[in-house]
């Protein structure tokens, strides 16, 4: 196959070049930067309506179907747990001490007031700034993702 390459300048400009491989380069990138481009903006601008639309729904239903087995899988196995623990507790094979129980409940209760007092994060606030500026961009897609994974979830 034909090999394409690519001459940059590289350190300072007497005359030496480094050729550039673009066909190994593109190997070692991962699949959504072929898919997508190095820029992914908004789908909009790349997809019809339909194309979005289909993508958004196929991947929220995937999210949505994957979300509710191990949702459900994790209710059992904390379910069961809990289940165990009061079995364990009734025929007296442990002992659950409940005034430090209600002390340490107590204890959380106060931290979860002085945490909901503090200010939010900047890096929280960036990031939820980058996703509405996503959700903006695309939403189609987000349309669909958000309807696919209802449909996954229901399923």
């Amino acid at each position: 196959p034909v090999t394409t390459y690519l001459h940059s300048f590289i350190g300072n400009f007497d005359g030496k070049f480094e050729a550039l491989d673009l066909a190994e380069l593109t190997k070692k990138q991962p699949w959504w930067r072929k898919l997508f481009g190095q820029e992914s903006g908004p789908s909009a601008e790349k997809y019809s309506v339909a194309t979005q639309l289909v993508i958004g729904g196929v991947t929220g239903w995937c999210t949505g179907f994957v979300f509710q087995k191990v949702g459900k899988l994790a209710a059992t196995a904390v379910g069961g747990g809990f289940f165990l623990l009061q079995l364990a507790n009734h025929t007296g094979y442990i002992k659950v001490d409940w005034q430090r129980v209600e002390k340490d409940m107590k204890k959380a209760k106060e931290q979860l007031k002085i945490r909901k007092n503090k200010q939010i994060p900047t890096e929280v606030k960036s990031k939820a700034e980058e996703v509405v500026s996503f959700v903006k961009k695309n939403v189609l897609v987000t349309g669909g993702f958000f309807g696919g994974f209802l449909l996954g979830m229901a399923s």
